[in-house]
């Protein structure tokens, strides 16, 4: 059995999905319901005894604690993070809470159970953080890219607060043991993605005819990885990653935000028409935000090198993809605008109210 946190998110359910459609070693999948957790995802294991969803916070050890003692899992995949840059300019306050305390608690409950297991579960236990490549900081046009050695230089609040539990990941490795393996990844794309995010967003608005918005120059350049590629370089690491390793996890397919948004165009215009004109006519420039990073670029040649891991999506099969899920699954995206798949826990525990027994 295996824990998983942040299970309900975009990387965490896909992970999720992928996982139970690849064997059928169960799950206890922990996440906090925020608004970006959505049940919904996870429609297709509502029947599925392998999957075991448990609300709750990471930065709650003594909840942690209580889960790892009763299902007595033989890994911890920690994917629960605070993770849009806008949010986090807006309020850091969360991505500190989360990503930084909520780690902390994590490690804390992780390495009370791992002290206490017995020496062959002892050695097989492993903690698997899911961090960013934005820890990193931004890279000219001509500099190489990021390799697990680059020097931390975050420039966001949340890439900063993702740096900060990346240290105490490797700390508690280091320090007391704990088998941690830590994962920095490159821009995600793919079904389930909440709809702030560029990809989403251009694609719901473009079909709702409103501006597809362009910060700056468009000229801002990040590495694309299709998150199916991504869940099955985490299954890699966490079966043969060597604890104490960092492995950097990219696509491989740089692209400029333009022309990731003219590629969505392109596509929508292919499979759903406008009557009249393009989507293209759609996009609007407007001002950067503060600290914009130029660059990410991730060098990924060590985990092919030392676990055989390659993506097999190219940029243009992902994006075609892409594109088809939002346009099959606009329930999906009509119960994320409208709010309505955060209901989820009232509807849910609503039905699960304890009934008063009958008298005599």
């Amino acid at each position: 059995m295996i824990f998983i946190t942040g299970g309900a998110g975009f990387i965490g359910s896909n992970f999720v999905l992928d996982w139970l459609s690849q064997n059928d070693e169960p799950v206890i999948n922990f996440d906090k319901l925020t608004y970006a957790g959505n049940m919904n995802n996870l429609a297709s294991l509502r029947q599925d005894s392998r999957h075991i969803f448990v609300h709750g916070d990471i930065a709650d050890t003594a909840q942690v604690a209580s889960l790892l003692a009763q299902y007595k899992p033989r890994a911890i995949i920690n994917v629960a993070a605070e993770s849009h840059v806008d949010r986090s300019i807006l309020g850091p306050a969360a991505f500190v809470e989360t990503n930084v305390n909520g780690t902390f608690g994590l490690l804390e409950a992780t390495r009370a159970y791992w002290s206490a297991l017995t020496n062959a579960d002892k050695t097989a236990f492993r903690f698997l953080h899911v961090s960013t490549d934005e820890v990193y900081g931004t890279l000219g046009p001509d500099d190489a890219p990021f390799t697990e050695s680059t020097r931390y230089a975050p420039n966001s609040p949340y890439s900063a607060s993702k740096a900060a539990s990346d240290h105490l990941v490797r700390s508690y490795h280091h320090t007391y043991g704990v088998p941690a393996l830590t994962t920095n990844c490159s821009n995600n794309y793919g079904p389930y993605h909440f709809p702030e995010k560029l990809i989403p967003l251009i694609i719901t608005n473009a079909r709702e005819g409103k501006p597809l918005p362009i910060y700056g120059d468009g000229q801002q350049v990040r590495d694309w990885l299709y998150v199916t590629d991504h869940c099955a370089a985490l299954r890699r690491v966490l079966e043969a990653g060597k604890p104490g390793e960092t492995y950097n996890i990219g696509g491989w397919n740089e692209k400029t935000n333009l022309h990731v948004v003219h590629a969505l165009c392109d596509i929508l215009q292919r499979l759903a028409p406008k009557a009249h004109g393009s989507y293209r006519d759609q996009i609007v420039y407007v001002t950067d935000r503060p600290g914009h990073d130029r660059r990410y670029a991730i060098d990924a040649r060590k985990i092919e090198r030392e676990l055989g891991w390659r993506p097999t999506e190219s940029f243009e099969s992902g994006i075609q993809k892409t594109v088809q899920w939002y346009l099959s699954n606009q329930d999906w995206v009509r119960d994320v605008q409208s709010g309505v798949y955060l209901k989820w826990l009232e509807k849910n525990y609503m039905q699960r109210e304890a009934k008063p027994e009958a008298s005599d």
